[in-house]
């Protein structure tokens, strides 16, 4: 009972961040396609922001881990990542950049643990584990696999094979066990990254009608399993809030958040 409580906790500090919920943090690994017809090199770009509004931009510290897993191996990238800046439509955050050559055809699951960051307005810490699955030709191998992170989102749909309409589901997992009512925030990439460019175009995808359409808010069920339905095509985050055991950073709250990227597609 105590572990609930402190997801809880957690959860709701990390709601009551901001005063609004078009304000929700979300921690990108992004690249512009999540199903390749055939290898080659990609983009990866690494920045924590506010997806739906391309809002404030927060400085990235340097990262603890990242990482790919394909056919069950796993590769270090951490020395490969640069810093960059990038443009936000209020501001310009520091960031990270890296590339990556897939070889072959299945499944690269890409892990960034990054260096929780210094919430000042709510004198707390924010550290959002993060997926993100890219395929190559269709074969799948690992998009399903539990990586065993601290906070995790397992996949239950294929994230890179969605069409528009289509419901992606996952469960959500603390250190290996899922989280009974784990609540989740979701939010549309509704500026993409300007391809070259290092920032978020300027036009908008779509336009919500009131805040509780910019971060919609979820909760899994009893077994910490989620369903939600992709009403437009491009990148989804979903966020499981302060499910990881690691509650404290330098003497002070932190949330440990589980984040994964998804991408639908419109049928043509």
């Amino acid at each position: 009972m105590k572990r609930i409580l402190g997801i809880t906790t957690l959860a709701l500090m990390a709601l009551l961040a901001f005063s609004g919920a078009a304000l929700a943090h979300f921690q990108m690994i992004y690249t512009p396609e999540a199903a390749m017809a055939k290898g080659g090199t990609i983009p990866l770009d690494l920045v924590f922001t506010h997806p739906f509004e391309a809002g404030h931009t927060m400085d990235m510290g340097q990262p603890q881990q990242f990482f790919v897993v394909h056919k069950g191996k796993k590769t270090d990238l951490l020395k490969t990542l640069k810093p960059m800046e990038w443009t936000s439509l209020t501001n310009k955050g520091k960031a990270f950049e890296t590339t990556y050559k897939l070889r072959g055809m299945g499944d690269w699951i890409f892990v960034l643990e990054p260096e929780p960051y210094y919430e000042s307005k709510e004198d707390c810490y924010i550290q959002q584990i993060t997926k993100l699955v890219v395929n190559v030709a269709g074969m799948p191998t690992d998009w399903d696999k539990e990586l065993g992170l601290p906070a995790e989102i397992v996949p239950l749909d294929k994230p890179y094979a969605l069409w528009t309409g289509n419901v992606f589901r996952g469960v959500v997992k603390s250190s290996g066990k899922p989280v009974p009512f784990a609540e989740l925030e979701v939010e549309y990439l509704n500026h993409p990254p300007v391809p070259g460019k290092k920032m978020f175009q300027k036009k908008a995808m779509a336009e919500a009608p009131q805040d509780a359409f910019v971060t919609m808010t979820i909760k899994a069920d009893a077994n910490g399993a989620f369903t939600y339905a992709l009403p437009k095509a491009g990148w989804w985050g979903f966020c499981a809030l302060g499910v990881g055991p690691e509650d404290k950073y330098k003497g002070k709250e932190n949330s440990q958040d589980a984040v994964i990227w998804v991408k639908a597609v419109d049928m043509k």
